[in-house]
């Protein structure tokens, strides 16, 4: 069976036969095919060329020439669109709320007590005393006098005179002209379209359910502490004693000892909290997402050429010679010579000798002594029992919603127009000769 790629060039020269059949006769030989040709067209001739022109069979070589061609395509663009959704969350909040509750302290209380200490102190006292001194100085006295001094002087005199100039000046002259400008602006145009998108929401489903609630009650214990040991001094009792110098009974004090006595104990009432546990129905709700769509409209933009004409100013500028008198003053001098009398001032000094008395101060210092009481603090300390009420936190649980924005990036599809090149095949009918013909017919 003959294959698709050698039955199409055979296709291809039948189509060209039968469209070329009205230039047969030139083609074969001035004859409707080879078939057709006579015989004494073959027949031997005396001239070489006459034979060889008359003896030629032509056989036709199909042959595939690639030319190129120029087509348009469409070709698919993604523009990226960035859009917000809004997504509601949830999140659990955890509220802190405050319960009072009371316990009883011992709140020791402090008391400053004194007592009195007598000592002999020495105070110093300071006493402050003058003694005169004599002394000679001398002091200056000061006199201004004056004294007049003749001078000549030159003081100058200004005039101001004033004298025309003629002088060329150059002044501008503007004037302002108008020329036409083709130029291309861009006139943006926008286009609406829609988009179909799709967003994720949360449906709220409320149930019912059994949890173990932690609880419990406060209950008032009393607790008896022991006090605290402490330290004190006690004097044994002392004894009479018979002196021979006094000739009378002597009082001996005991001695001094420590011992440890323990203080009396203190109650404290304190509250115990006694924990349960208790089945409780609560209400939950949960969210179960969902998928919706909708249409999310975005604009497209498109800039078109418009070609505008303006009329631009411009401005010419030409200098105009014109002929200005100006008055240009000048001043002169003139030194004019005057006597002046001054009055000179001048210092005299003259030393004066005086005698001066000033006292002179001196300090004694002196001890003194005084008895002087004074009162020594001490702190006494004593436990007071007092009830006080503190705020204890817990943490209460409650769900929240928020909403977010979240971003989303879509590639939205457009078609352009695109040039492109292909090779084409093109078969075209090429002579071949049954080499009886020579080189004249490759």
């Amino acid at each position: 069976m003959m294959s698709a790629r050698h039955l199409i060039p055979l296709m291809a020269v039948v189509l060209m036969a039968a469209a070329n059949a009205g230039s047969a006769h030139a083609g074969y030989c001035g004859a409707a095919s080879y078939n057709s040709c006579s015989t004494s067209a073959c027949s031997d001739a005396s001239d070489y060329c006459q034979a060889q022109t008359r003896c030629c069979v032509p056989k036709f070589r199909p042959r595939i020439v690639w030319e190129k061609q120029c087509y348009t395509a469409c070709k698919t663009v993604y523009d990226h669109v960035t859009e917000s959704i809004p997504v509601t969350c949830c999140r659990t909040v955890y509220d802190t709320c405050y319960r009072d509750e009371c316990f009883t302290v011992c709140k020791p209380v402090y008391t400053t007590c004194y007592r009195e200490v007598t000592c002999n102190v020495c105070r110093p006292v300071y006493t402050t005393c003058y003694r005169e001194v004599c002394c000679n100085i001398c002091r200056p006295v000061y006199n201004t006098c004056y004294r007049e001094v003749c001078c000549n002087i030159c003081r100058p005199v200004y005039n101001t005179c004033y004298h025309d100039v003629c002088c060329r000046v150059c002044k501008p002259v503007y004037e302002t002209h108008h020329r036409d400008v083709c130029c291309t602006e861009y006139k943006v145009r926008n286009e609406t379209c829609y988009k179909d998108v799709c967003y994720t929401t949360c449906r709220p489903i409320t149930e019912t359910k059994t949890i173990d609630v932690c609880c419990g009650e406060w209950k008032t214990t009393t607790e008896t502490i022991p006090g605290p040991v402490c330290t004190r001094c006690v004097q044994d009792p002392g004894t009479w004693c018979w002196d021979a110098c006094s000739c009378c009974c002597r009082y001996v004090p005991g001695c001094c000892r420590q011992e440890q006595v323990q203080c009396p104990p203190t109650t404290v009432c304190k509250r115990v909290w006694c924990p349960r546990t208790e089945q409780r129905t609560v209400c939950c709700t949960r969210y179960v997402q969902e998928v919706k769509q909708c249409q999310v409209p975005y604009t497209v933009c498109h800039r078109e050429p418009v070609c505008v004409t303006k009329r631009i100013p411009y401005t010419t500028c030409r200098m105009v010679e014109e002929c200005v008198t100006r008055r240009v003053p000048h001043t002169t001098c003139t030194m004019v010579r005057e006597c002046v009398t001054k009055r000179v001032p001048y210092t005299t000094c003259t030393m004066v000798r005086e005698c001066v008395t000033r006292k002179v101060p001196y300090t004694t210092c002196q001890m003194v002594q005084e008895c002087v009481t004074r009162k020594v603090p001490y702190t006494t300390c004593s436990m007071v029992q007092e009830v006080v009420t503190r705020k204890v936190p817990y943490q209460v649980a409650r769900v929240e919603q928020y909403t977010t924005c979240k971003t989303k990036v879509h590639c939205v599809p457009r078609q352009v127009e695109v040039t492109k090149t292909r090779c084409v095949p093109r078969i075209t009918c090429q002579p071949k000769c049954n080499g009886v013909c020579g080189s004249s017919c490759n």
